[in-house]
């Protein structure tokens, strides 16, 4: 089923698209809700008319995506949180803690904009930012331990090393003997 989007889905389209769904998706939550109607003939010369006539809004609408992306270069966000021996976190780092930390730099921030998946171990990942269909920004991620992140990473080396030297120690002995 071709529908237009009367506004921003996430996953599915930007407004003013035209995009297949299921015919129950469309017909039972997008159209209802108004957020699409389908793309009929008609409804598509209307949304071309429409278009041409807004053209000089959507550029100043792009221009502001373009401003607002500005304010996050070079930014880079860094959370520290608590974790268990093996670096892996208690909970998750989410987007939602990401926009916390935008805000703490006075960089307001929907959550909504920002994409990634959630963070499970220490470690740095990329968030990106969704301002406009064209302006998408990516923002480093840094996922640190709650006090000293060395010794919480040094007990988890050593132990997988004795144990990947311990078998190769006692081949070369069983090789003597016989």
């Amino acid at each position: 089923m071709e529908i237009i989007l009367k506004e921003d889905i996430i996953g599915l389209g930007y407004k003013n698209d035209i995009v297949n769904v299921k015919s129950g998706y469309g017909r039972n939550y997008l159209i209802p809700t108004g957020k699409a109607v389908i793309a009929s003939p008609s409804a598509k010369k209307v949304l071309a008319e429409n278009l041409k006539q807004q053209a000089h809004k959507l550029q100043a609408i792009l221009e502001a995506a373009q401003s607002e992306a500005k304010k996050l270069d070079g930014v880079s966000v860094e959370v520290e949180a608590k974790v268990s021996a093996t670096g892996v976190l208690y909970g998750s780092v989410t987007s939602i803690t990401v926009a916390e930390e935008l805000a703490k730099k006075g960089i307001e921030i929907d959550r909504k904009r920002i994409i990634m998946k959630d963070i499970k171990t220490v470690g740095e990942y990329v968030a990106t930012v969704v301002f406009h269909k064209e302006v998408k920004v990516e923002v480093p991620v840094t996922v640190k331990a709650e006090g000293q992140p060395e010794v919480v990473a040094a007990p988890a080396e050593e132990n997988v090393a004795p144990v990947a030297e311990a078998p190769a120690e006692e081949a070369p002995a069983a090789a003597e003997e016989a």
